[in-house]
């Protein structure tokens, strides 16, 4: 494998991913009792945004088949109308490729290995990979954008990525 072409995975940390939006977790979330104290409301986890007109918010549900590592990245996309956030439904291994931009295009991608419990919200404009489940077929809530207008951009790098197991 050329080392040069390697992405090596991280833990996702709240710190390690602000430049491409926020970890939805529970860990140092603002808190409280609802419903007579019968549930536990975590607050306000992730900022959604919402450009371009007639812009609504969507929930869906999407069941994402497994990756193998390593993996070839061929490809990463944007959304410059709206953020995209995704919360895993069970405690399948998946994988969170982001990387900055650099004049309109993908810089070098990271990869982080969400821990059980841990989400993510990709700001508006973050360049991702596809929806990558490890293992076995998952299923994740996603809100993200809906209205009129391209929310979708995509990148196809000239000489993949490799996403290395460790």
């Amino acid at each position: 494998m050329d080392q040069s072409r390697a992405i090596h995975i991280e833990p996702l940390t709240a710190e390690a991913f602000t430049p491409f939006g926020q970890v939805i977790e529970r860990a140092h979330a603002h808190h409280y009792p609802i419903n007579a104290g019968m549930t536990e409301r975590y607050h306000d986890l992730a900022k959604i945004e919402l450009a371009g007109p007639l812009a609504r918010p969507l929930i869906s549900i999407f069941d994402g088949l497994p990756y193998a590592l390593p993996l070839t990245l061929k490809m990463v996309e944007r959304h410059p109308l709206g953020s995209q956030a995704f919360y895993p439904l069970s405690d399948a291994p998946w994988l969170v490729i982001v990387a900055e931009d650099n004049g309109g295009e993908p810089a070098k991608p990271r990869a982080f290995r969400p821990e059980p419990g841990q989400g993510v919200n990709l700001a508006r404009n973050t360049w991702h990979g596809v929806l990558t489940p490890l293992e076995r077929n998952s299923a994740y809530l996603v809100v993200d954008r809906g209205g009129e207008g391209n929310n979708l951009e995509e990148h196809h790098f000239a000489t993949p990525w490799i996403v290395a197991a460790g």
